[in-house]
């Protein structure tokens, strides 16, 4: 399924109107030039002006090609879902006035559930699960100190702890600090269903993809692979492929990953090469480059 038909970026006479425009004033031009205009000035120089997207179209280039910018826009003018923040400056709602997209439905409205997943939304996730987990591990921690506590008490008054109503007495107090924990248990509930505990950085990147990734949806993925092993990066690609065939999924993704752009039927667009243009991935410099290594150590394998 398809959601998103083509999308249109600020042309070089677009970018000079601006320029010349009463928002692009004295005082604008120098903010303009302090901050080189972002997003402006990126794409002209590649000559890349329109994309046309297939249900999976990858985003490949360098750092500081703009790959990530190309998605931040797409997400912006579409108006879909992100959880983080991203580099904004004053002229970005400027810039995307000269933006255009079509829908193949008509309607400029994207599907409820799309949605941008950027690095650094996984990145604030996986704080969470370590603050979530350290949560997890002070609570029983907690526990057993309260517990060898109360039974000190306990002792001094000459009893001990032999009953449920005694139990119930040490949960009563447990449940009252609990309350009090910066963490929230809402929070740690989650966490302990989806089985995120114990689980290491890149199987928790994993399945926050495979959590927030639901069907007849758009999903903009900026660099989903970091943090992911190649095993994991392998599994993701399966993922995206079976979402887009199987579960109506539509994803532009920006990625390195040969994994991921060996997607099968992925259109990949190279904002290495200028005029940007569409290419097979087995023609992509980083993909180039994994191969003559391989090739070099042939005998070692």
């Amino acid at each position: 399924m398809q959601y998103l038909r083509s999308f249109k970026l600020a042309s070089e006479s677009d970018e000079l109107n601006f320029v010349l425009s009463p928002a692009g004033s004295m005082h604008d031009m120098e903010c303009y030039s302090s901050l080189g205009g972002y997003p402006f000035q990126i794409f002209p120089r590649k000559e890349l002006e329109y994309l046309e997207f297939a249900p999976v179209t990858i985003i490949y280039g360098g750092n500081g090609s703009g790959k990530s910018t190309l998605l931040n826009i797409i997400a912006e003018k579409t108006g879909i879902r992100r959880t983080a923040p991203f580099n904004n400056t004053p002229f970005f709602e400027h810039y995307l006035d000269y933006c255009e997209y079509e829908s193949y439905t008509g309607s400029l409205r994207m599907p409820r559930d799309s949605e941008i997943i950027t690095s650094d939304g996984v990145f604030d996730f996986l704080l969470d699960v370590r603050a979530v987990n350290e949560g997890v591990d002070n609570v029983r921690t907690s526990l057993m100190e309260e517990f060898y506590e109360l039974r000190e008490d306990c002792k001094k008054n000459g009893w001990n702890i032999s009953s449920l109503e005694e139990y119930d007495e040490l949960k009563r107090r447990n449940d009252a600090r609990k309350k009090k924990n910066t963490a929230s248990q809402y929070a740690v509930k989650r966490m302990r269903a989806r089985d995120i505990v114990g689980k290491s950085n890149g199987e928790s990147a994993y399945l926050y993809f495979t959590e927030r990734i639901k069907s007849d949806a758009l999903y903009l993925l900026d660099e989903p692979e970091n943090s992911l092993s190649a095993r994991l990066q392998g599994e993701l690609a399966q993922f995206i492929e079976d979402s887009a065939r199987f579960y109506r999924c539509q994803f532009i993704i920006s990625t390195h990953s040969p994994f991921l752009l060996s997607i099968k039927g992925a259109r990949i667009y190279d904002l290495d090469s200028c005029p940007a243009q569409v290419k097979r991935w087995t023609e992509l410099e980083n993909v180039c480059a994994y191969r003559d290594l391989f090739e070099k150590h042939r005998n070692e394998f």
